[in-house]
């Protein structure tokens, strides 16, 4: 395995719940899955499609979080990320690992999503390998059962897994008070950030394990555990960006055609965000320079989304004879890539394409959320360096 996974070929699904009406709020795990998002998704780091990534925030049922996975199991065939973060629970009956939804309560594994549910969703994925990685109380569970290390060994195997946990199987993660991220996804975050000195050009898994045990073990916190099938360790996942300066070429290609979707990402997201909030006058410029923006590339991509939001936020400002001429526009666009079968997905001039964004614009998965909800979930976080501005809406937010 000498390099990384196609980012093509592969998806991720990032699950994190941070408000509980019976167990204590987690409110870091939010920034947790929205900034490790925005990481994959770097062209510096991996380089995982916006479209590729979804992001599933306070789930309330057990199909919130399995149908995206199920969905991203029939998609990937490189590499499958699964990432966890909030409450892990014990059953009173069984020493098996639960996943909190928000109505979860303490002991009562019947209101939370059992981590062998999670298991039966990977044993169908198509992908080589897959990753999964916890951040939740008792999540060592999770590695131990994978191991094959007791009777569910049979059952619990997955071929190409990797699980990478934030705690022993008896011992609970730890979210610190003040801090912006739980302690174990903080560190994660700053190797993939920052990179790791005198290490390898690209981050395999098992390096970054042993930088996270090393990292955590210095401020005294739970040691992260791990178990893998078939070898998965030695797996890719990251560039190391401390090693950037001194390599004399990147580790992998970084497109100009992936820089520009990521802004043409970026600002439908920010648009949909305006849009949420009713600030129809400021979304309406954005949309416009992403359309201009996607149209000095190869015409792919994003376009037609791009030119239906516009279409649409035309429309709703009165603004009708522009919305037709856009939606014209995506017409035509369709036709050229696809070609006359495409047009069939598209509704006429003039009416909405069915399921487009009624009543959630642009996201995608097993639950809708109102607009004042999810505007403020989709926070925006100012980076530094030359990565441009990131919000949590370029990823699929379910």
């Amino acid at each position: 395995m000498t390099g990384l996974p196609d980012p093509t070929r592969s998806r991720a699904v990032l699950v994190g719940t941070s408000s509980y009406r019976h167990l204590p709020q987690l409110s870091a795990v939010e920034a947790n899955v929205v900034d490790l998002a925005a990481e994959l998704c770097d062209a510096t780091v991996w380089g995982l499609p916006v479209r590729h990534c979804t992001v599933v925030t306070d789930p309330l049922t057990t199909p919130a979080i399995l149908d995206p996975v199920y969905q991203a199991a029939e998609e990937a065939t490189d590499t499958l990320l699964v990432y966890f973060a909030g409450h892990g629970m014990r059953d009173a009956d069984s020493t098996d690992l639960y996943l909190a939804l928000g109505d979860s309560r303490e002991h009562l594994g019947y209101t939370a999503v059992a981590y062998q549910h999670l298991r039966t969703a990977l044993r169908t994925a198509r992908a080589r390998r897959k990753i999964v990685v916890l951040d939740c109380c008792f999540s060592g569970r999770a590695a131990r059962a994978l191991s094959g290390g007791d009777q569910l060994a049979a059952q619990a195997a997955v071929d190409g897994a990797y699980v990478l946990a934030a705690s022993p199987r008896d011992r609970i993660a730890l979210a610190p008070d003040g801090e912006r991220y739980t302690a174990f996804t903080g560190e994660l975050l700053g190797v993939l950030r920052d990179g790791v000195e005198d290490g390898p050009e690209l981050i395999d898994l098992d390096t970054l394990h042993r930088v996270l045990e090393e990292r955590l073990r210095a401020k005294n916190r739970p040691l992260p555990q791990r178990s893998q099938e078939n070898g998965v360790g030695r797996l890719p996942l990251a560039r190391n960006k401390a090693r950037a300066g001194r390599r004399r070429g990147p580790a992998g290609p970084v497109l100009a055609a992936d820089v520009r979707a990521a802004l043409v990402a970026t600002g439908l997201s920010l648009a949909r965000v305006l849009r949420a909030e009713g600030n129809t006058r400021d979304a309406l410029p954005v949309l416009r320079l992403a359309l201009q923006e996607q149209r000095t590339g190869d015409g792919r991509g994003d376009l037609v989304e791009v030119q239906l939001e516009l279409s649409e936020l035309l429309a709703e400002t009165g603004q009708v004879r522009e919305a037709i001429e856009v939606l014209e526009l995506a017409f035509q666009q369709v036709h050229k890539v696809y070609g006359a079968r495409g047009r069939a997905g598209l509704p006429p001039p003039g009416r909405p394409a069915a399921g487009v964004r009624q009543p959630s614009p642009g996201l995608r998965g097993a639950q809708a959320r109102p607009r004042h909800q999810r505007a403020r979930r989709t926070a925006l976080t100012q980076r530094s360096g030359p990565a441009v501005t990131r919000t949590a809406g370029p990823f699929r937010i379910v």
